[in-house]
């Protein structure tokens, strides 16, 4: 397939959004054959069929690198008790939060949690999405943290859509062991990640390290247990305290770090010295009326790639759109046009460790957006509004 007439927004080279401006696409099979300026196009592809795009933006497809799409119930309630006054601890603390999304969880069928999930992966498929990553930790039970990854690794197949998976059996710790956080990681966590590796449905490993839930020696048991498996790893850290996940996972080598509100600029430093990506996620400091933001300026001087995400979730980030997420992005944390782009699709691959994604480039997926506006800029300056025109996963339209 041969792309013409296109501003194409590349996403490398040391020109803004590596922009293209009458560029030009060859597509073979599934990965990018060539990608340049319309009057560079090589001979042995001028004769070919081709699409006109008529000057329309062609970006990387949207990826969406932290999600919890499959989950059982809402917390439409919590939502009002926050607008009430009610803290998240305060939530949590009163048997609302994760592990209220738990009992819903538990009580589901697959057939119920993939309905559900296909409708959040459907919103993300219209905004330009076509690989997404989506983490258990609402079951805490070995059989349910595995119906979870099950029905993740099956929306890839009802959907062309890509799948990463993470199991995040250390999310929170579950009424049944409340007060013996240690004891859960040894009855259930580790159990629970051995079986989903044994049966194929883990690509990485997470934790949420803060004080509702487990602390860096304990979220260091696990992410020891997934190196022993071979296992990346990455961390919910800072989202609010400083208890030292930052440090902690950089320390693993980990993907990425997310949340980071109350991450301080040592932890920049850390995250730059090992390669670690940071995830920013927005709709959580949104829906959460957070007030510390991360320290996007300590980043940016280490010079550590940002990431962003939805978080979709029941709780703290009831949010499936991409294109808000960049919106939000730049409004609450002044992060650049440039930057949320690069935060939806080259940083976002690094965040999952995939290394032919995010970028328009030779050799890599064409995994494509197409959208109807003149300039990148416009994706994240515009609020409740999607520019899609069409979505090419794996060279198909």
């Amino acid at each position: 397939m041969l792309l013409l007439n296109a501003v194409i927004a590349t996403m490398e080279s040391n020109k803004p959004y590596g922009l293209i401006e009458r560029g030009a696409l060859v597509l073979k099979g599934s990965k990018i054959a060539w990608v340049g300026d319309q009057n560079d196009l090589p001979k042995e592809f001028s004769g070919m069929d081709f699409v006109d795009l008529e000057g329309r933006l062609v970006t990387p497809a949207l990826i969406d690198c932290h999600t919890h799409i499959v989950y059982g119930g809402n917390r439409a309630n919590e939502f009002e008790m926050r607008l009430n006054g009610a803290s998240y601890q305060e939530v949590s603390e009163a048997g609302g939060g994760i592990v209220s999304t738990v009992t819903n969880t538990r009580e589901a069928s697959e057939e119920e949690l993939l309905t559900g999930a296909l409708k959040r992966a459907d919103a993300l498929i219209a905004e330009g999405t076509t690989l997404i990553e989506i983490k258990s930790g609402y079951g805490l039970d070995v059989d349910t943290e595995i119906k979870m990854l099950r029905v993740a690794r099956e929306i890839q197949l009802k959907r062309d859509i890509r799948v990463k998976t993470s199991f995040l059996g250390a999310h929170a710790v579950p009424k049944e062991f409340k007060g013996n956080a240690d004891k859960y990681i040894d009855e259930i966590c580790l159990p629970a990640l051995d079986k989903a590796f044994n049966e194929g449905l883990v690509d990485a490993v997470d934790g949420f390290c803060e004080g509702i839930a487990f602390n860096t020696d304990q979220i260091s048991r696990v992410f020891n247990h997934a190196k022993s498996l071979g296992l990346p790893v990455k961390l919910h850290a800072e989202q609010l305290s400083n208890l030292g996940g930052t440090k902690l996972a950089t320390t693993f080598n980990a993907l990425s770090a997310d949340h980071l509100e109350y991450a301080n600029r040592s932890d920049a430093k850390a995250l730059s010295d090992s390669k670690t990506v940071a995830v920013i996620l927005p709709g959580a400091f949104y829906t959460l009326r957070e007030t510390q933001a991360p320290p996007i300026s300590d980043f940016r001087d280490y010079g550590v790639p940002m990431a962003l995400a939805t978080d979709c979730n029941p709780g703290s980030s009831p949010l499936a759109s991409l294109l808000l997420t960049m919106n939000m992005g730049c409004t609450l944390f002044r992060l650049t046009p440039e930057e949320v782009l690069l935060g939806v699709t080259r940083n976002a691959a690094m965040a999952l460790g995939v290394k032919d994604m995010g970028l328009v480039r030779a050799g890599y997926t064409a995994d494509l957006a197409v959208w109807d506006i003149l300039h990148p800029s416009e994706l994240s300056y515009r609020i409740g509004f999607n520019p899609l025109y069409k979505r090419i996963f794996g060279g198909k339209i």
